[in-house]
């Protein structure tokens, strides 16, 4: 997760980059190394891990959302370019404003529905089949980081945009 080339990074946000980075890297290699052993002892010693599919979903959505914010701040979102290179380049700051808002507005309303679907689950104690990991806390996480990657497009947004309406 380190920026992309040619992009200016900020001390303001180098440090939470490499944080995030080591932290997906960790949780990262947890995973690879849970699905080596489960790989090994389902097929060599014929005895899976217990518990290894839940902790594979757990793992996964935590690196998918604790990353969130990283590729936010790098603003280096997945994106198809079909139509975008036949616009004029005054489009370009406007449109990128536009979709941050809509990225925004989406990671907001992620945000709060998994706010509440993570108060549900703990309002009944729900935890994973076998392991009986609480559920609850992983959507808490998610939610946070949502709420976060809202903070952080709105902040790339406007200042992307400033830098626009200046040049």
């Amino acid at each position: 997760m380190s920026p992309a080339p040619g992009k200016r990074t900020s001390a303001f946000s180098i440090w939470p980059r490499r944080i995030l980075a080591w932290v997906c890297g960790a949780i990262l290699l947890v995973l690879m190394t849970l699905t080596v052993v489960d790989v090994i002892g389902r097929y060599i010693f014929n005895a899976p891990l217990i518990g290894s599919t839940e902790l594979t979903e757990v793992l996964l959505v935590s690196v998918i959302f604790i990353g969130l914010p990283a590729v936010c701040m790098d603003d280096e979102h997945v994106t198809v370019d079909l139509v975008t290179s036949q616009m004029p380049a005054w489009v370009h700051p406007f449109r990128k404003a536009l979709l941050a808002l809509i990225s925004a507005t989406i990671f907001g309303v992620i945000s709060w529905r998994l706010w509440i679907y993570g108060s549900q689950i703990a309002g009944y104690h729900g935890v994973t089949n076998s392991l009986r990991i609480p559920v609850g806390p992983f959507a808490w996480l998610c939610s946070v980081c949502a709420a976060v990657a809202v903070v952080i497009t709105l902040y790339v947004a406007a200042r992307d945009l400033r830098r626009a309406l200046r040049a």
